[in-house]
């Protein structure tokens, strides 16, 4: 009963607040649902209280919005946006952060990321709003055992009318959004079969536009909600005995040894802190009731990226538009008055005879087929006078073509100026000229690019954010120690890495490549877009080829020409010069090619001049080991002889103690006596003297007596 209640607490909430939003946000987003169909659905242009004012009347589509916006979205699809991991104290050699961009780029070729951005930018340039999502997957959905997760990146179809975020939410990436909302469609009969024991009371959508279109199918509307909840927790920081920090979150305590295996070892507790955990709770829920609790997902980010073509706040109230608002009304005349001209022009030109009945009865026939027959002449019937007298009478009048107005022409040009102006049309710019310098082209594509920019820059922002949201959720799902995992390489090229392999870091073992651990910011080429941008780059080679002299630039730079060169059948040789390129140490090598270099120099036998070399290098070793060896026997040869003095002055203070001796026999008593003390302290001083000497040899004595010996 209290889980049920809470249920429906928290349905009512959401309920609530998405009619708040969806009514705040109505006027802006119904203009990109009518935007979207202005440009793409055949009959949108007249859609609104036009269509009622030519009711009965042609209604011509001159569509040169629709032109203007594939255009923008064919630069884009020229140089699409990439994500770069980068670490946060500026490390150029982060092996991690290496590893997060070829599984980035991995999930999103694996995914077909393409048609969610594709599909998001189109929308967001249309428009003016565009979403895709980011999701997590089994890999292998069939085998029961295996809970591996991969990240997938998904489309959001008609984001203006199915994405809110909450109105609190500034940012344009709603990375400061607390709730979010996902609406999508379903028809009865799937409903059913997904939800049998549910009510399919639907979600209110208010946001939709269909007037042109003449059918639509029977669909019921449910809702992603996607709320993140906040839970604090304590972190139990301990000493080990080794003297280092360890950390320990609240919930590792429960129903765990861990407390006492932590006093066992000799950890002890010092601190506790306490954090703020995000975690992400997703609902599906029709009108009336919660449909399924969807648990908490990985990462802490709402995983719907937003995707904006221009965007502002005016009077609190988020606004956006994209590449088609501001010129509707010139399209919209241009239509009108084409429709206009048509209508005109079909009119007959001709001027044509009017007669009286009498003057033409019995001969209509003939002066109806005279356009087909070409008569060389027509009859008429006579006219009399009141005396009877017949009269020669012609036509009493003849009609008159319609004339075109002159405001029409004016108008027409008008509207045609003022299309090229919003559009942001550049005439006869674009056009490639033969005799025109690469210099004046790269200025033109400049101008072209100039359009797109401000999209492409919005889309860099949401990319941005979708690297965040992914970064948080690969932190989650890509946990498994072991797994081995696909990566892609800049250039495509694919290669595998190994999750939280074994190895060792500063002399210790730790896990290596353990995302757990990944702390990067996320990072976007940002540029102007350009098709021709690789033939630029070979231009300006060939530029730099033909002032250069060294001959080991001029290689690198021809290798770098053929690199950068577009065609069919042509990239094993781009292969080629990359690791040529790579051998020459131009390029930096990938980890796979670093090891492939390793592999091949370490099988690799060497030249007859290698050979030469190596020999004189053995041989000169073996000189310089022998110099040593004679340098230490010499030394040894010194040590030898103090020790034969050391023993020589030992001899010569035992004589003097037998000298003693005999002359205190010889003396007398008293003599003797003196005699005797004098020889003790000679005795004495002799064994000091020679303890002194056998001291000072021992620390003299060579540590590589025993090698030279060995060797002699």
């Amino acid at each position: 009963m209290k889980d049920s209640k809470k249920a429906a607490d928290i349905h009512y909430e959401a309920i609530v607040n998405f009619d708040r939003i969806q009514t705040a946000l109505y006027p802006e987003r119904k203009q990109c649902v009518e935007d979207r169909r202005f440009y793409s659905i055949a009959g949108g242009q007249w859609e609104g209280d036009l269509h009622d004012q030519f009711e009965n009347k042609p209604k011509f589509e001159i569509n040169k919005v629709h032109l203007a916006v594939i255009k923008i979205f064919n630069e884009y699809r020229n140089n699409r946006v990439s994500v770069d991991f980068m670490s946060k104290d500026g490390s150029p050699d982060d092996e991690l952060a290496d590893i997060c961009d070829g599984l980035f780029r991995a999930d999103e070729r694996d995914s077909g990321a393409e048609e969610a951005y594709d599909n998001a930018f189109e929308e967001a340039v249309g428009g003016g709003f565009g979403a895709y999502r980011l999701t997590t997957e089994y890999e292998d959905d069939e085998d029961d055992e295996d809970d591996r997760q991969r990240i997938r990146m998904e489309p959001i179809f008609d984001a203006d009318s199915s994405v809110f975020f909450d109105l609190d939410a500034k940012r344009q990436d709603k990375s400061d959004a607390k709730y979010a909302y996902v609406v999508y469609s379903m028809t009865p009969e799937d409903f059913e079969k997904e939800y049998p024991d549910k009510n399919s009371a639907p979600i209110s959508k208010s946001i939709e536009e269909g007037e042109y279109d003449w059918y639509s199918p029977d669909l019921t509307y449910i809702m992603e909600y996607y709320r993140i909840e906040e839970k604090k927790e304590t972190i139990y920081i301990y000493k080990n005995i080794m003297g280092d920090e360890e950390r320990y979150p609240e919930s590792e305590f429960e129903d765990t040894d861990l407390e006492r295996t932590l006093e066992a070892v000799g950890s002890k507790e010092i601190r506790q802190k306490k954090v703020t955990r995000k975690k992400v709770h997703k609902y599906i829920m029709s009108g009336s009731e919660i449909l399924e609790d969807a648990g908490y997902l990985a990462g802490k980010y709402i995983p719907i990226i937003p995707v904006y073509g221009k965007r502002w706040f005016v009077d609190s109230i988020e606004r956006c538009m994209g590449h088609v608002r501001l010129v509707k009304d010139s399209q919209r005349l241009k239509n009108m008055l084409t429709s206009k001209l048509a209508e005109i022009s079909s009119l007959s030109t001709t001027e044509k005879p009017i007669f009286t009945p009498e003057q033409v009865a019995g001969h209509e026939q003939r002066w109806a087929e005279d356009n087909i027959e070409n008569y060389p002449y027509q009859l008429l019937n006579p006219v009399t006078d009141a005396s009877g007298q017949e009269q020669p009478v012609g036509p009493i009048g003849y009609t008159k073509p319609p004339s075109i107005p002159p405001a029409l022409a004016a108008l027409m040009q008008l509207a045609d100026i003022d299309m090229k102006e919003l559009l942001g049309g550049s005439g006869e710019a674009d056009k490639m000229l033969s005799h025109v310098s690469g210099k004046a082209h790269a200025m033109i594509q400049k101008r072209i690019d100039g359009q797109a920019f401000i999209y492409m820059s919005n889309f860099s922002k949401a990319k941005k954010r979708g690297g965040e949201v992914w970064l948080s959720m690969a932190k989650d799902v890509y946990v498994e120690k072991g797994r081995a995992m696909k990566t892609i390489d800049p250039m495509g090229k694919k290669s595998q890495v190994e999750l939280r392999k074994a190895g060792f870091v500063d002399g210790a073992v730790t896990d290596i490549n353990d995302l757990t651990k990944a702390s990067f910011d996320v990072a976007v080429d940002i540029g102007p877009s350009s098709s021709s941008q690789r033939d630029a780059t070979v231009q300006t080679l060939q530029g730099m080829l033909a002032v250069t002299t060294d001959p080991e630039t001029k290689q690198v730079l021809e290798a770098m020409i053929m690199l950068n060169m577009e065609g069919d059948g042509i990239s094993e040789i781009r292969d080629y010069f990359r690791k040529k390129l790579v051998n020459m140490g131009a390029l930096k090598p990938t980890e796979e090619e670093a090891k492939e270099m390793a592999e091949a120099a370490k099988n690799k036998e060497p030249s007859p001049e290698e050979q030469a070399y190596i020999a004189m290098a053995k041989e000169a070793t073996a000189e310089a080991a022998k110099a040593e060896v004679e340098k230490v026997k010499i030394q040894t040869a010194s040590d030898l002889d103090k020790a034969k003095t050391m023993e020589t002055y030992a001899d010569i203070e035992l004589n003097k103690k037998k000298q003693g001796t005999d002359l205190m026999q010889q003396n007398q008593t008293q003599q003797a006596q003196q005699a005797q003390v004098q020889v003790q302290q000679q005795d004495n001083q002799a064994k000091q003297l020679l303890e002194q000497r056998r001291i000072q040899m021992q620390q003299e004595q060579n540590p590589n007596i025993g090698q030279i010996l060995a060797f002699e």
